[in-house]
Order: structure tokens, then C-alpha cells, then sequence
């Protein structure tokens, strides 16, 4: 790795425009930045309400999933219920049925 050059340094002027500097030619800064103190308070609402939803360790893949398998979870939970109530239907109907039939071919005791 030694026997690299170094890469070009591309600075912006003040005019705009863009140059190739090397980096021994570039002005030393003449004060440390201070120290940035930021609070979760600061932070843009949409980057805050991020944090709070996505938690520790919880990535954007789960979250998709989520967007994605939540709704196809919910429809498939109502296709479920309504094949169930048809099922339902369908029972109370045949037995129905069959006490109406039994009540009409049977006899009663006592009269025979």
C-alpha cells in the first residue's frame, strides 16, 4: 500500500469553482470547532418519531416487513372469518334440515 499515490484532494474555492490541491498546501484551521452537544430534542420530529419506532436493534427490513405483512395478515385473518361464518351458516341450515325431516318421518309416543 505504500508504493500508492496519494489520491487527489478536490477543494471548492470561494468563487465556486473546483481545484486539485495537495494536502500540505491547504490552510491550517486557525481554531478547534467546539464541542457539539445534541439532544434527541433537537433532532428533526421525523428522525425523532424514527428512533421511537424502530427501537434497538430493529432495522428498516422489519419495518417493511411489517408494512408489507400487516395489511396481507389482516386480509387473510377476514378471508378466514368469512369462510367460517359461511361454514356456520351452512351447518345451522343442514341441521335444520334434518330436525325438520326427523320431526315430520317420526312419530310422536303415545299415539301409536
Amino acid at each position: 500500500m505504500a508504493n500508492l499515490p496519494e489520491p487527489a484532494r478536490v477543494i471548492q474555492l470561494p468563487d465556486g469553482t473546483y481545484t486539485y490541491v495537495h494536502p500540505a498546501d491547504l490552510p491550517t484551521p486557525t481554531a478547534a470547532p467546539g464541542p457539539v452537544v445534541q439532544h434527541i430534542h433537537h433532532a428533526p420530529p421525523d428522525h425523532t418519531i424514527q428512533r421511537l419506532a424502530l427501537g434497538t436493534g430493529v432495522g428498516a427490513g422489519a419495518v417493511a416487513a411489517g408494512v408489507y405483512f400487516g395489511p396481507l395478515l389482516v386480509g387473510v385473518l377476514t378471508a378466514i372469518a368469512a369462510n367460517l361464518a359461511i361454514l356456520a351458516l351452512l351447518a345451522a341450515v343442514c341441521a335444520w334440515g334434518v330436525v325438520t325431516v326427523v320431526k315430520a318421518v317420526g312419530s310422536r309416543p303415545g299415539r301409536d
